[in-house]
């Protein structure tokens, strides 16, 4: 399922290219939690992420590496992962991995 480009109230850090979700994610969440995640991961707020993960985001930014991002809580949670070259973004819950 493709999520049309979303429009965000500051500059994103980086582009999110393609936005996907896989099929649980687009039947199990809501479009309300899916939009602030989106938005709050371009911004680089990475969520519920330890702090290594979130450091190893800070260096994907600057060495072109993939983003995951953690959003939500039990079985509403879910991940953003952008690929390396920011061609596509992935929502997906943590079993479609």
């Amino acid at each position: 399922m493709t999520v049309s480009t979303l429009p965000l109230l500051a500059s994103p850090k980086f582009p999110l290219g393609q936005v996907v979700m896989t099929s649980n994610a687009a039947r199990r969440l809501d479009w309300p939690a899916l939009k602030d995640g989106l938005r709050r991961h371009a911004l680089g707020d990475w969520g519920d992420l330890d702090p290594q993960d979130i450091q190893s985001n800070e260096d994907a930014l600057k060495h072109n590496h993939r983003l995951l991002s953690a959003y939500g809580k039990g079985d509403r949670r879910f991940w953003i992962i952008t690929e390396w070259d920011r061609s596509v973004t992935t929502i997906l819950l943590p079993e479609d991995y």
